[in-house]
């Protein structure tokens, strides 16, 4: 029986755990051939077993996206290989440690405009071309409603990329590629943790349920 995205090639940065292992996972057991891509090799290897034991198909790509060559390398390897990829999840995020807005140092400024901005931005440049020959070209990205006090460098860095998909979804209405800015249910990550400490984890939502209520309606 042929799977909704036989055959699909689905790039997902971010892929090492939390929302973007669930999507990672989802998008193969509808048959997408997934390009895992994070920086931590254990969880990615992780990931690839998860999948596996599922019939699914995955390559892992570890590295650093904040590097421009290493974006460059990751599309080429990806073109060359398929000639193309049909849909990108983008999940990867810094969260800033939580400190009051005067104390923010430069340190973790920097960092999350690296990876929150810089790196989203750098990514939409190179991964644009190749999804847009596919007659599915898909982008989604995920948006959260963490603008708390003591969280002021995250929630810069995030209303920024915020921006940037926004404008890039408003550019691309009419042609494609199809962009995505949806939002998750509170779920129990490691980021959500950061910003709620102590809370009650057993009420929230599970990533793997999150990943196909969201993705669902998308590729639907």
């Amino acid at each position: 029986m042929t799977k909704p995205l036989q055959d699909r090639v689905a790039l997902v940065t971010g892929a090492s755990r939390g929302l973007g292992a669930a999507c990672a996972q989802w998008l193969a057991a509808q048959g997408a051939h997934v390009v895992a891509v994070a920086r931590t090799v254990g969880a990615l290897e992780d990931l690839d077993d998860r999948i596996q034991a599922a019939d699914g198909q995955a390559t892992l790509a570890p590295m650093d996206l904040t590097d421009d060559k290493a974006i460059a390398h990751l599309c080429r390897s990806v073109h060359d290989r398929w000639g193309r990829a049909d849909i990108w999840i983008h999940t990867a995020i810094h969260v800033s440690a939580l400190t009051p807005a005067p104390h923010i140092t430069a340190k973790d400024l920097d960092r999350a405009i690296a990876t929150n901005i810089r790196m989203t931005a750098r990514l939409i440049a190179n991964v644009e071309p190749l999804i847009a020959p596919s007659d599915m070209a898909t982008a989604v990205f995920f948006d959260d409603g963490w603008d708390e006090k003591y969280a002021g460098a995250y929630a810069m860095s995030k209303a920024a990329q915020r921006a940037l998909v926004q404008s890039w979804q408003a550019e691309t209405a009419k042609h494609g590629p199809r962009v995505h800015l949806l939002r998750p249910a509170p779920m129990p990550t490691a980021v959500r943790a950061r910003f709620y400490p102590g809370e009650d984890r057993t009420k929230l939502a599970h990533p793997r349920d999150e990943a196909a209520r969201l993705l669902g309606p998308v590729f639907g």
